[in-house]
């Protein structure tokens, strides 16, 4: 074979690298969930409200779950009505790779919305392989704990030597029953509750499938994705006053189609185009004869279009523009309109970006600024009034900065820092849906400023194959910043603007890959994240200064992996410290640390794939969030088999 050169074109360049979980590195976790393996990022810190089919959501650097966006092969999963993304519902079955970038994917030629968060994960699904047959089969058998069985499947298939299609579909079971320790102390000290009980009403009925045609056309290509979720749940809520089951049930479809299209129309000029319909149906039933009973239906529709275009002006100068359109609307079924005197709501968001970048190899810069405007319109009693002056028809610019350098005569190390200012809207829930203050919320907003260093020596310790040390530090700046609680029922909540958030931070990650002996593979990936988040409101409160909810301020993740020929052993190790559950420091709002090991060993033969998991291996009591306690010892054992 003669010589070949792959290039890559500067508009598609991060000058800020991303974390990343890749293929092998995902299949070695015991998890379920994306949001599962998204506890190994450093800055993440995931609400889990326990069980199989329990809300999990991702707070990103102390800022919330509002501020990190979520893309799916890439386009924004939208909730307007709360703006959850609820990432228990995505299985780690057919994803290939999860990557995320603080601030922004540090690249020019993307859609507006990309530039609009202040951080970005990015889920990208497994794309077909084709090698010696036109066709690939894979299918997988879970079951464990909880009364849990999942079963998937994959066809991938060649129509073409152009165009290949690919579709997965995914069933889980699960009672969600499991143990668990209560214990409560009163105020003096002594014990009010000690005791053993049974988790209830956590069970999940969930069918999900995914349909992908993929193609190429002359420097370039193209994708149609669609997507369905369907599922039952119960909600088993808090345990509070020694009531141990809710009758809190919700059912979810959720449907997407999207697509995109992306070409290199001359050697410097690029252009994308994507699009995106989606329909969104929850219906929440509570049945709990000690509040107030609800029988609510919502409907979402989102509609979604994008263009990105990118110029190289020289070959060390990039340029670029983008605009994306999106319009949400939500309606209630009449019960639910009768509580909360909403009909329709409607919002119309138009983001343009423009963008440059140069690259000057030794030092690179990239530099955005991105004009949202969002008008939201209500529709009560039939009669169409605007919302409220501190949400309706805003306006915003938010810029950012980004800048690289790596010095000529050290290859090994790099320097990178970024100032970015990010701008979010409240929810639907936020503004229409809640009980109590929060007709007046304000939009959020928030300033980044982060300083990076990163480590890839040249020269490796024996027997090393790779070796790297990332270490940023930050500080954060929200103003207006929205909370929120669980208030008994896990769907709706308590809305608090806090007003002023100082955040200051530091996350370091190391990854090690050695070859111990001949046919041994040693990997190792730590993390480890500091975060201060002060609430720095009003100097009169008795909570000002203290650190908000929920945050800790020492968390970290290790996984360890060990390979020998066809076995795999792998052991994870998440670490959460202390934390308060309110806003007040004090000793009757600390939570505990907890920490988890989770061990999971796999064997290949021929085409089969055996794994057994073993998660909390030492059986620890603990709660994420306050009165919803986590599972003990659990186990789950997968048989794959490829074809």
């Amino acid at each position: 074979m003669d010589e070949f050169v792959v290039t890559e074109k500067l508009a598609n360049r991060a000058i800020v690298e991303g974390k990343h979980l890749k293929g092998e590195q995902i299949e070695r976790l015991s998890n379920n969930s994306i949001a599962d393996a998204l506890r190994y990022f450093s800055g993440l810190q995931v609400k889990d409200y326990g069980g199989v089919g329990g809300l999990k959501t991702v707070n990103i650097r102390s800022m919330g779950t509002n501020h990190l966006g979520i893309f799916y092969d890439g386009i924004e999963l939208g909730n307007a009505q709360n703006g959850v993304i609820d990432l228990g519902q995505f299985s780690l079955d057919n994803v290939d790779e999860i990557s995320l970038y603080n601030g922004q994917k540090s690249q020019i030629f993307q859609p507006a919305s990309d530039f609009g968060n202040a951080g970005s994960v990015y889920i990208r699904t497994r794309r077909p392989i084709f090698t010696d047959k036109p066709y690939h089969l894979r299918f997988r058998l879970k079951g464990g704990s909880f009364d849990m069985i999942r079963f998937s499947a994959v066809w991938d298939q060649r129509i073409s030597p152009t165009v290949s299609s690919s579709i997965n579909a995914e069933f889980l079971n699960a009672s969600g029953k499991y143990k668990f320790r209560y214990m409560r102390k009163k105020a003096d000290g002594t014990i009010a509750y000690d005791t053993t009980a049974t988790r209830e009403n956590g069970d999940v009925w969930a069918l999900k499938a995914e349909g992908n045609v993929h193609g190429t056309i002359e420097r370039g290509g193209w994708n149609v994705k669609l997507y369905t979720y369907q599922s039952q749940r119960g909600i088993p809520g808090a345990i509070v006053n020694n009531v141990w089951r809710r009758g809190e049930r919700q059912t979810d479809s959720n449907n997407f189609i999207q697509g995109t299209w992306q070409k290199t129309v001359t050697d410097r000029f690029d252009t994308q185009l994507r699009a995106k319909y989606a329909y969104y149906k929850t219906h929440y039933l509570n049945r709990d004869t000690t509040i107030m009973q609800v029988d609510n239906t919502y409907h979402q529709h989102e509609l979604y279009f994008s263009t990105a275009n990118a110029y190289e002006i020289k070959p060390w100068w990039t340029a670029s523009l983008s605009y994306d359109f999106k319009w949400n609307r939500l309606t209630a079924s009449p019960l639910a309109r009768r509580e909360t005197l909403l009909a329709d709501a409607y919002r119309i968001s138009n983001l343009l970006s423009v963008a440059t970048a140069f690259d000057f190899n030794w030092i690179k810069l990239q530099a955005s600024l991105l004009n949202t405007w969002v008008s939201d319109r209500s529709n009560t009693d039939g009669k169409t009034q605007s919302q409220t002056p501190a949400s309706s028809n805003n306006y915003n610019l938010t810029p950012a900065v980004f800048l690289s350098f790596c010095p000529s005569q050290v290859k090994w190390l790099k320097l990178n820092l970024y100032a970015k200012k990010s701008f979010r809207m409240p929810t639907f829930n936020d503004l229409y849906y809640t009980e109590i203050g929060n007709a007046n919320l304000k939009p959020e907003t928030a300033i980044q400023y982060n300083g990076g260093i990163t480590v890839n020596p040249l020269a490796l310790p024996k027997n090393a194959l790779a070796l790297s040390l990332s270490v940023n530090a930050y500080y954060n700046t929200i103003h207006d910043k929205i909370v929120a609680y669980p208030r008994g029922q896990q769907f709706r909540w308590t809305m608090l603007n806090l007003g002023k958030v100082h955040i200051t931070g530091v996350d370091v990650e190391t990854d090690v890959a050695a070859l111990l002996f001949k046919q041994l593979m040693l990997t190792l990936r730590l993390q480890y994240t500091y975060q201060d988040a002060r609430d720095v409101t009003d100097p009169s409160t008795s909570y000002y200064n203290h650190q908000i909810p929920y945050i800790p301020w020492h968390s970290g993740s290790a996984i360890f992996n060990l390979e020998w020929r066809n076995l795999s052993i792998n052991y994870s190790f998440v670490y959460a410290g202390k934390r308060y559950n309110q806003q007040e420091n004090i000793p009757r709002n600390e939570m505990l640390p907890w920490y988890t090991s989770d061990v999971s060993v796999s064997y290949k033969l021929k085409q089969w794939r055996f794994t057994l998991d073993v998660n909390n291996l030492l059986s620890q009591d603990y709660d994420v969030i306050l009165n919803y306690p986590m599972p003990k010892i659990n186990f789950a054992a997968t048989a794959a088999y490829e074809i």
